[in-house]
């Protein structure tokens, strides 16, 4: 189980910095020829059309990394409060609505993707099928409903404190 989540993880962040770093060359490129050849800026439209949809393939894939890596915004004050055993049904809680909501959504992504693509809407720019738009929250809220059915078996551990942030935070407070 461990090397097949060591699999995924690198799988994401290999996807997810490769998206970036064309995102950024696609755009550079965007820019470059407005600003260097006008004339032949409506050839590259496309380049508009297609970073929009690689920031939503950005955005939704890596919705499941953060929630395993504590990079989701969360109130801890009350959670903090409670003793260790009833923390720990607040974290089956979490874990358990979080899986169970991410689900809901991975099923509604799948029946707007068949509803899209049945429709033949296609991208006025790339002409594509739009159906692909709403693949993105598809893959992100299963690999969030993944990560949620991990923490919920125990597998991961997501809601112990980050050593490297405790460490941040006493050295800020230290200055």
């Amino acid at each position: 189980m461990a090397m097949l989540l060591h699999i995924l993880r690198t799988t994401e962040r290999i996807f997810l910095v490769t998206i970036f770093l064309l995102m950024v060359g696609l755009f550079t490129l965007g820019v470059a020829v407005r600003e260097f050849s006008p004339q032949h800026a409506s050839d590259f439209a496309w380049i508009e059309e297609v970073v929009q949809m690689l920031n939503l393939f950005l955005v939704f894939c890596a919705l499941g990394l953060a929630l395993e890596r504590k990079r989701h915004v969360g109130v801890t004050t009350f959670r903090d409060a409670l003793s260790i055993k009833k923390r720990k049904i607040v974290f089956r809680l979490i874990d358990s609505i979080g899986l169970l909501f991410s689900i809901y959504l991975v099923t509604l992504g799948v029946q707007m993707v068949q509803f899209v693509l049945a429709s033949g809407q296609r991208s006025a720019t790339l002409n594509i099928p739009m159906g692909w738009i709403y693949i993105a929250p598809t893959i992100g809220f299963a690999l969030l409903a993944l990560r949620y059915a991990l923490s919920l078996a125990g597998v991961i551990d997501r809601f112990s404190p980050d050593p490297a942030s405790a460490e941040h935070a006493y050295e800020e407070g230290a200055a």
